[in-house]
């Protein structure tokens, strides 16, 4: 049985990082510092969040000269009710081997 959308161990600890911090937009270091994922995973798992519509990623202008903008992110309402749904208990399912997904 394929695994459902937005299921992985690194997906769910994104979307818990970014509810805890909901309604305040994040940075990307601060939800790699939270989930201690590397930007080779997290940054995927965000703009896949912000394909599917879950993730509103905006631009904000660095507060010191000379520094590149910085993206931030914030769930939606639809990825509210996406982080809820994976944060709750008894949400992981066994597969046919035992084994939790």
């Amino acid at each position: 049985m394929p695994r459902p959308p937005n299921s992985s161990p690194h997906t769910k600890a994104v979307l818990h990082a970014l509810q805890q911090t909901y309604p305040a937009h994040t940075y990307g270091y601060d939800l790699s510092k939270s989930t201690n994922l590397k930007s080779g995973t997290l940054y995927p798992i965000l703009q896949r969040l912000h394909e599917q519509g879950h993730l509103d990623a905006q631009w904000e202008p660095s507060p010191h000269p000379g520094r590149p903008p910085r993206h931030i992110y914030r769930l939606t309402q639809s990825g509210l009710g996406l982080a809820r749904e994976r944060h709750e208990p008894g949400t992981a399912r066994r597969t046919t081997t035992g084994a939790m997904t």
